[in-house]
């Protein structure tokens, strides 16, 4: 998949904005979805999934909506594995219900991005980035 350079932002932009949505975690649900996010990248570095989040043109002090990302899935541009990933990383905050299988669309790394958040999401912060699953 290409995407455009006015559908994504620079790094050192998509670094504060991870951080932004880190921070703004209200729960162990959250933070678990908000770092699978960031450290998976390529969905995060999208101008319309920052905008449906509420990440891209609102204050820092503003409200991250979950909901709002939850509602574009289909119309985000986004392609099968990214969709995959993102649906189970909404799952984790409670958006939407998508079934564990979803994991087959995903390679490797997302794969392990996704494992190290359920196990961040079950209280074992072990396991970093990089290690071997």
């Amino acid at each position: 998949m290409t995407v455009t350079s006015a559908e994504t932002t620079d790094g050192s932009m998509l670094e504060r904005r991870g951080q932004r949505l880190i921070d703004s975690a209200k729960n162990d649900r959250e933070r678990a979805a908000a770092e699978a996010l960031v450290e998976e990248q390529t969905i995060l570095s999208r101008q319309n999934v920052l905008t449906a989040l509420g990440l891209w043109d609102t204050p820092s002090s503003s409200e991250v909506r979950w909901e709002g990302l939850g509602g574009r899935v289909y119309s985000l541009g986004l392609d099968d594995e990214q969709r995959a990933f993102l649906g189970l990383t909404l799952s984790m905050v409670g958006i939407g219900s998508v079934g564990l299988t979803a994991v087959r669309e995903l390679d490797d790394r997302r794969l392990a991005v996704m494992l190290r958040a359920i196990a961040r999401l079950a209280g074992n912060d072990t396991l970093a980035v990089g290690t071997r699953l």
